[in-house]
């Protein structure tokens, strides 16, 4: 199976670190969201001429997580959490692209603190364009919702009211640009 895909163009994509980011938000209190948002290292997507037939690894630097609450930051640094002293870095490797009703998806492996687990991203092209210096740039966002527990992330606290501090779910968003590679 193949799709089109308007402006798509096959080769090596690499990230675009100063238009992308990757944002996150958990229920906390079970009342409201904490948003926060993590550095991006690398990232690549090899794209041949079948889009389903990409290939994307990402890199993502957990030390720079930043939810503008600099004790929450390093609580969510420490072993509690990600451990970023042993663990650094969260990767995604794809296994996968398939279209479903019109709607693309990714499907991969999510490494979080050593611990790998299939993730499909719900995946929207924003389009193509040639920036004014003559890069051919592709925009992109994709979504997906973990359970932080399956990941070894499981630090809680019972709430006097009933229910927890923070939830189990994690929605996972990425609005992304990269480069054509010539």
């Amino acid at each position: 199976m193949s799709i089109e895909i308007p402006g798509y163009r096959p080769g090596t994509w690499v990230l675009d670190p100063s238009h992308s980011e990757v944002t996150f938000s958990v229920r906390h209190m079970m009342i409201s969201k904490v948003r926060g948002t993590f550095g991006i290292k690398e990232a690549t997507l090899v794209a041949p001429e079948n889009p389903l037939e990409a290939k994307v690894e990402a890199k993502v630097d957990v030390t720079s997580i930043d939810t503008n609450d600099d004790n929450r930051d390093a609580h969510l640094r420490s072993a509690d959490f990600f451990d970023v002293e042993n663990h650094p870095d969260m990767t995604f490797v794809s296994t996968s692209a398939r279209s479903e009703n019109g709607d693309f998806f990714v499907d991969g492996d999510l490494t979080i603190r050593g611990v790998t687990k299939p993730v499909s991203f719900a995946f929207d092209f924003g389009g193509f364009g040639q920036d004014p210096y003559g890069n051919y740039k592709a925009g992109a966002s994709a979504t997906a919702v973990i359970n932080r527990e399956d990941f070894g992330l499981t630090w809680n606290a019972a709430l006097e009211t009933g229910g927890v501090l923070v939830g189990k779910e994690i929605t996972i968003s990425l609005d992304l640009q990269g480069t054509l590679q010539v």
